[in-house]
């Protein structure tokens, strides 16, 4: 059973990006799902030389590289991704060793415009490109006027977000059967 990690750039429990993360790994199949808490201090050299790295961003750390595929949903904050995403991902750059190198990861996004985080996306793997995942390029999936996309259990009610989600679900559990079969 493939082992997914959720990373939602929101930090709010009822997001619509935790809901599209959440939908992506139901729609993924079977599979052992985990949702990243990305509550972490902001990052400050003085922290890590001071303390080290905080036990939070190593767990998280951890959970990445546990994990055989990562699923990111990222909410459009001002033309890029959430302060929390990228400082999460700033953190997870200073632990030992990099967790991401190599690891299937999908990008996805839901986000009040009607552009439902594009620029977000491209923001993401941007800041991805350094750690050298396989970003599986399958279906885009940008969710517009995302409020308005989720049924009270949290489900996409569009076929025009569900059809690319399992495309792109499909592509991501290629990438981690291709992966396991080297």
């Amino acid at each position: 059973m493939h082992r997914l990690l959720g990373i939602s750039g929101s930090l709010r429990r009822n997001a619509t990006n935790r809901k599209l993360v959440r939908e992506a790994a139901r729609l993924y199949g079977d599979a052992e799902y985990a949702e990243a808490d990305l509550s972490l201090p902001l990052y400050d050299g003085d922290i890590e030389e001071e303390q080290g790295i905080p036990e939070e961003v190593q767990r998280l750390a951890d959970r990445i590289a546990a994990s055989d595929a990562v699923l990111i949903s990222a909410p459009e904050y001002n033309k890029s991704i959430s302060g929390a995403l990228k400082n999460a991902l700033d953190w997870v750059s200073r632990v030992e060793g990099n967790p991401w190198r190599d690891k299937p990861v999908a990008v996805m996004s839901a986000a009040a415009g009607r552009g439902g985080g594009e620029v977000a996306q491209y923001a993401v793997r941007q800041a991805l490109q350094a750690f050298r995942p396989r970003i599986v390029n399958g279906a885009p999936v940008m969710v517009a006027a995302a409020h308005s996309e989720f049924d009270a259990n949290g489900r996409l009610t569009s076929q025009n977000y569900i059809e690319p989600l399992i495309q792109l679900m499909e592509a991501l559990r290629a990438e981690v059967d291709l992966l396991g079969r080297r």
